[in-house]
């Protein structure tokens, strides 16, 4: 098994606030804590801690953040011979802000000004010896470029559906070529055009993708199973500290979950699981739990039942 990302990759500096303020206001800061950051980047972290081994493409800088995303890449087991150092591109960061009082989490992250990956035959060929190629869209023409690589090695694409071009053509281009569409609460909708996710999610089964699923955060999630749109529940019953990275969290463990043998559905509550576990903790990666973990905690809960039809 391996997996193969390209996408965002960033240092989040969490910083917990005793409350959220208002435009003009102010508030103090109780801790801060630095961790890495970025869509796929977090999912590959869950993907190596769950036991998949896995590599990030992408392009850093000769400087101290690059070096710190570096090692904590190092630190999780993700391969960084393919982060690409250039005197034109630097480290990214992000800065998020915890409210302590319910755990939600406002991000203000470093819009990516990097230049796109120079395509290399070393390249194509750490995707072709992949699974699964994971991307977040955050750079289009990377993402895009890398999607086309994998289906020429018929290596399974996974999209994470969170970040959107102006373009929505350039969206629906992108969602298209995956075969695994995992979105966040804002994507179906915009990118479809529907009203409603029941027809979101139909109208882009309709794509290409193979697996079709909307994350709802305490809601649960919907996906798409036999042609018809089921509920999936999220488990409730644990603490939630942050969120910073639960969706992350919930793509990486999904995927690990699919390679290790599981259906969709076992892989929905699998990664559920995951994401409610990593809540627990400060950050988006200091809670990301082990497949022993994940797999105790499923044991031990009621709700490993089936999605309900909507």
């Amino acid at each position: 098994m391996k997996a193969v990302g390209v996408g965002h990759s960033c240092l989040d500096r969490i910083c917990t606030v005793e409350n959220y303020p208002r435009e003009d206001d102010s508030t103090h800061i109780t801790s801060i804590s630095i961790q890495g950051g970025g869509a796929v980047a977090t999912a590959l972290v869950a993907l190596s801690r769950l036991g998949v081994p896995s590599s990030f493409i992408g392009n850093g800088g000769f400087d101290r953040v690059t070096d710190q995303i570096e090692e904590l890449f190092h630190s999780d087991g993700v391969d960084t011979s393919c982060l690409m150092r250039r005197k034109d591109a630097h480290g990214l960061e992000s800065f998020v802000m915890v409210n302590r009082e319910n755990g939600s989490r406002t991000k203000f992250p470093e819009r990516d000004t990097n230049p796109p990956i120079e395509w290399n035959e070393a390249l194509e060929k750490e995707i072709a010896s992949a699974d699964v190629l994971h991307l977040d869209g955050t750079g289009w023409e990377n993402a895009v470029k890398a999607a086309e690589i994998a289906k020429r090695h018929g290596v399974t694409v996974s999209l994470d559906g969170c970040s959107m071009q102006k373009d929505n053509e350039k969206n629906r281009i992108l969602a298209s070529s995956s075969d695994i569409l995992i979105m966040n609460r804002k994507y179906p909708l915009r990118v479809s055009g529907k009203e409603s996710y029941e027809e979101a999610l139909l109208e882009m089964a309709t794509w290409g993708p193979k697996i079709v699923i909307a994350t709802l955060g305490e809601k649960g999630s919907l996906a798409v199973v036999d042609g018809v749109v089921k509920a999936y529940p999220a488990f409730t019953s644990l603490p939630v500290v942050d969120t910073t990275g639960c969706g992350d969290v919930f793509h990486g463990a999904f995927l690990s979950a699919l390679l290790k043998g599981k259906d969709t559905e076992e892989a929905i509550f699998f990664a559920s699981a995951a994401s409610a576990l990593k809540a627990t903790e400060k950050g988006g990666r200091k809670g990301i739990p082990t497949w022993e973990r994940v797999t105790e905690f499923l044991e031990n809960s009621w709700k490993q039942q089936k999605g309900e039809t909507i």
